[in-house]
């Protein structure tokens, strides 16, 4: 059965900007062993257009905008990449409206991927025209999330925080897409850090609008670290920048990572599997 993370909202108290999701222990067929290995995944879908050059956003420009037939052969090639992964992070996802036949991009995916858990966050609402977001999609359940919109001059940025395994000290997931502007970045990215300050197990993964190295101090600052190597993602017809990426903190063990060569987003998707700690406990649903 999918779980929508969307029950139980209340305000947070410690920061006003966020909503707090919480979830009762809904689900108790777990496998008997705690997983020691996470396969995560973080994708610029591009509300499912197929870009292959440059022209692509004038020639197709109108997509964004209206319906078109391609689109759902577009998400179910996606899904197919998706599913063999067991969190996925989700940029210029649409929540439903005219563009997307009012079918939620977010939902579709973790239905057609096989993912029993999923979240929209709606970050620029253009009523029945466009619900542009960011996404969530997990195999396992997170025992909370918060969802946090980014500063900037403009609205429309966002950022999901996801909270698994030990309550005491939990692996927290950053999900975000960050601006175009350098100034706003800098604010996002000071936001970002005050967000993870007190957690020892962290992953921040997305679509970050630059590359890593001209950020490379602001996340040592955090505390966490970049898969050593050349892992481009941005233009997929042509990568020779590394927008999207998936960062850890030092107690987590890098085991691989993979720029993945699906040609249907602007973006390709980078991939990446990680050791967790023992103490963490996570489980997947038997």
């Amino acid at each position: 059965m999918l779980r929508h993370f969307s029950t139980n909202l209340k305000r947070s108290n410690n920061r006003s900007p966020a909503t707090l999701v919480s979830f009762e222990d809904t689900q108790t067929c777990l496998s008997e062993s705690p997983r020691t290995s996470l396969r995560l995944l973080s994708y610029n879908i591009q509300v499912g257009i197929h870009s292959q050059s440059y022209r692509h956003y004038v020639t197709r420009g109108w997509q964004h905008i209206l319906p078109h037939s391609q689109r759902s052969e577009n998400l179910n090639r996606i899904a197919t990449t998706l599913s063999h992964f067991d969190i996925v992070a989700l940029q210029e996802a649409d929540g439903g409206s005219i563009r997307t036949s009012h079918i939620n991009q977010v939902r579709y995916l973790a239905e057609a991927a096989g993912y029993p858990y999923w979240y929209q966050q709606l970050n620029r609402n253009l009523g029945k025209w466009a619900q542009h977001g960011n996404g969530l999609l997990s195999q396992l359940k997170p025992h909370v999330i918060e969802d946090h919109k980014l500063p900037g001059l403009l609205p429309g940025r966002g950022a999901i925080v996801s909270r698994f395994g030990s309550l005491r000290d939990p692996l927290v997931l950053v999900m975000l897409h960050l601006s175009l502007g350098h100034r706003a970045r800098k604010n996002q990215l000071s936001y970002i850090k005050e967000l993870i300050a007190e957690y020892r197990h962290v992953v921040v993964m997305g679509d970050l609008n630059s590359s890593t190295n001209s950020k490379l101090s602001a996340f040592c600052e955090m505390g966490l670290k970049s898969p050593t190597g050349v892992f481009n993602t941005y233009p997929s017809w042509r990568p020779i920048y590394n927008y999207d990426q998936i960062l850890v903190s030092p107690s987590l063990t890098i085991k691989h990572v993979e720029v993945l060569r699906s040609t249907i987003s602007d973006h390709l998707p980078i991939a990446m599997e990680v050791e967790l700690p023992k103490s963490l406990g996570l489980k997947l649903l038997a």
